[in-house]
């Protein structure tokens, strides 16, 4: 296990090389994951769906109708973003994946605009 400062000191060291996304995003993304495989009651590996899925629902208890300006503000436009991340952390080995996982499981899961403000409810 990774302390603290060593992921953060990691973390760093992604959004150095790409800086396309805020830090803010990759801590975001990794408590997402942990809220994903709680919801999932599953302690191994989720899926690029599964996961964008349990982003979209976390983002929105997190920050409700400010979810969309939130992901915006760190970097992240479409789910695609979501992937991006996650294999800028698998290539630093914070975290795994499997032969199947691509980055194309991230393409296209939902649109921002339509989730997180046309059907989002009070």
């Amino acid at each position: 296990m990774k302390s603290k400062e060593d992921l953060i000191g990691m973390l760093n060291s992604i959004c150095q090389n790409d800086t396309r996304y805020k830090i803010d995003v990759y801590t975001f993304v990794l408590a997402a994951l942990n809220y994903t495989m709680e919801k999932l009651k599953r302690k191994g590996h989720v899926s690029g769906q599964e996961l964008c899925n349990g982003i979209k629902e976390y983002a929105l208890e997190e920050y409700g109708r400010l979810a969309r300006t939130v992901l915006e503000h760190w970097g992240v436009k479409k789910t695609e973003d979501f992937g991006n991340i996650v294999f800028n952390m698998i290539n630093s080995s914070i975290l795994g994946k499997t032969d199947s996982d691509s980055l194309e499981d991230f393409k296209d899961i939902f649109d921002f605009k339509k989730i997180f403000e046309d059907e989002y409810s009070y």
